[in-house]
């Protein structure tokens, strides 16, 4: 009797997670960031992240800390205060964000010569963009 309750129990507190997986399977994990250009400026960021970020972000793809990166403009704008560019890395599953900022320094320093100089292109960015939205976004699958 106690083994036959305990499996009642445990299924009762199983079920909502298999519900859960019911209607779509979970994909990989995207961390998203909307960026607005300030006006006149557009030429200089993207001359920025073709000389700095792609080459830290491909060096983080060769080692296998993000599978793939995309980056997205935006042919219309909503109001002045909408974004004009996203970038996208993606990363395999959540258990790939952990370590992250240690594998990322190694990779900056690498890439861009260490800590001081990251932080003056952030500081030179900083001044013709904004970040609007920094987000964490799960992708899935419909089944």
């Amino acid at each position: 009797m106690k083994k036959l309750c305990g499996l009642v129990v445990f299924l009762l507190l199983l079920a909502p997670a298999l519900l859960a997986q019911e209607h779509y399977t979970e994909g990989p994990v995207w961390r998203i960031q909307l960026i607005r250009v300030k006006p006149t400026h557009m030429d200089d960021y993207l001359t920025s992240l073709r000389k700095s970020t792609k080459p830290l972000i491909d060096e983080q793809k060769k080692q296998g800390t993000i599978v793939d990166y995309k980056i997205f403009l935006k042919s219309n704008k909503n109001s002045p205060e909408d974004w004009d560019i996203c970038v996208a890395i993606e990363y395999k599953n959540y258990a790939a964000l952990d370590g992250l900022a240690a594998k990322g320094e190694a990779a900056r320093d690498k890439i861009l010569g260490g800590k001081a100089p990251a932080q003056e292109l952030s500081e030179k960015r900083a001044e013709i963009r904004e970040i609007i939205s920094s987000e964490l976004l799960q992708e899935v699958f419909l089944k």
